[in-house]
């Protein structure tokens, strides 16, 4: 009787040794708020045929993988709605260039119903101070919601390695604080996979090195992501849309501003508004000539440039902030700029990836300006950045809070 018992002892006693070295995952639940929910794009899926969802992002919303498979699982779970998907990622840019972008790169488009935004990464990365980033991040969601008060908002915090070290240390990084910031104060459904991914690493649930592998994840990462915003779409619209009550109207005007600067009417202005001397050109269709690469975007488009120091130009504008977008290459310079006379500051537009690429950079000058009528006066300069081999400025918009 013990010779038949003990192997059935040892292989119960193995069989749990097995069981409890398994890793038990944490739920996507953890990481999301849901907020206000998706009443408002659950309604004009259940209501109409025509339905838009947009994208807001840098480089990990701009690259294929997870927003791909939110467009396959949507038009899989309803087959019968014609989804319009509006791809609005561009490589390099956070929550600055989107409050500025937003207007021409996603609701000149047409009405928007349901808007993923994500700019954690590069905020961080660019060096976005807290103060702009919430400006910014409160900007694009009240000007998307001024067009379109109906529309649901997700707010996204991608991972990267040195928020997964902050996590590590008890901190919460502050380009995800200020996401969910705005998030909870506008009652918008928000996915922290920054935390999530932290998290996960620490209970051994995948590797970074080689699963993840970047910020700019491998197809493990992915599908990690696309999963966390499928369990808040299979959540936030799986129940039927009754009478038409089921709205959650986003009513801005009885909700404070943040910051009474946020850049909540954030546009381009054309180039061609500046008042330029002969140091300057105006090229039609501006492609590098230093075969270094450029964003989509901000090759074969109309810029001003100048590469001689000294040159000078002046833009009169309407409106409470002003800053220019460009293309910062490996002989990017420094401009002196004064607004109404006022004191004179310096910009220097090299980048630390200016070597690499014309990257694209966005520059405020001033913010939190009297709204009326006011004066850019813009130099280049003598100086240049050590690491620069030259004085450019590639000035592809003007950036205006009107």
């Amino acid at each position: 009787m013990t010779k038949k018992i003990l192997p059935v002892l040892l292989f119960t006693l193995i069989f749990c040794l097995q069981v409890s070295a398994q890793v038990q995952p944490l739920p996507f639940s953890n990481y999301i708020q849901k907020r206000g929910g998706l009443l408002n794009v659950e309604h004009v899926i259940n209501t109409r045929k025509d339905v838009t969802v947009a994208f807001l992002g840098g480089s990990i919303t701009y690259n294929p993988g997870w927003r791909q498979m939110v467009y396959g699982y949507l038009k899989d779970s309803y087959p019968k709605v014609n989804f319009r998907f509006i791809a609005a990622g561009i490589p390099s840019l956070g929550s600055l260039p989107h409050v500025f972008r937003l207007q021409r790169d996603v609701l000149d488009s047409g009405k928007v119903d349901l808007l993923f935004l994500e700019a954690a990464v590069n905020d961080q990365v660019n060096g976005t101070d807290s103060v702009t980033q919430v400006k910014s991040l409160e900007g694009i969601v009240r000007h998307a919601l001024k067009t379109n008060p109906y529309m649901d908002i997700v707010m996204m915090s991608f991972a990267d390695q040195d928020k997964t070290n902050l996590y590590k240390k008890g901190l919460v990084p502050t380009s995800v604080a200020n996401h969910e910031l705005v998030a909870g104060h506008y009652n918008l459904p928000s996915i922290n996979l920054a935390k999530a991914v932290a998290d996960k690493l620490a209970n051994n649930e995948f590797n970074w090195e080689k699963d993840f592998k970047d910020l700019h994840p491998a197809p493990f990462g992915q599908r990690l992501y696309f999963d966390a915003i499928k369990t808040l779409l299979a959540d936030g619209l799986s129940v039927p849309a009754k009478n038409g009550d089921r709205t959650n109207k986003h009513n801005i005007a009885k909700i404070a501003l943040l910051n009474p600067d946020s850049f909540t009417n954030g546009s381009y202005l054309d180039i061609t508004n500046a008042h330029t001397d002969a140091g300057w050109t105006l090229y039609k269709s501006w492609t590098p000539t230093d075969h270094i690469g450029v964003r989509d975007g901000f090759v074969k488009v109309p810029v001003l440039e100048s590469t001689k120091a000294g040159s000078t130009l002046t833009l009169s504008f309407k409106g409470t902030a002003i800053g220019m977008a460009i293309t910062s290459g490996e002989d990017a310079g420094i401009v002196n700029y004064t607004i109404d006379n006022g004191p004179e500051k310096q910009i220097d537009l090299f980048t630390p990836w200016s070597t690499s690429l014309h990257l694209p950079w966005y520059v405020l000058f001033g913010s939190g300006l009297k709204n009326g009528k006011h004066q850019l006066k813009l130099t280049v300069s003598s100086d240049k950045n050590k690491g620069s081999n030259g004085n450019a400025c590639r000035i592809v918009y003007f950036l205006l809070n009107k």
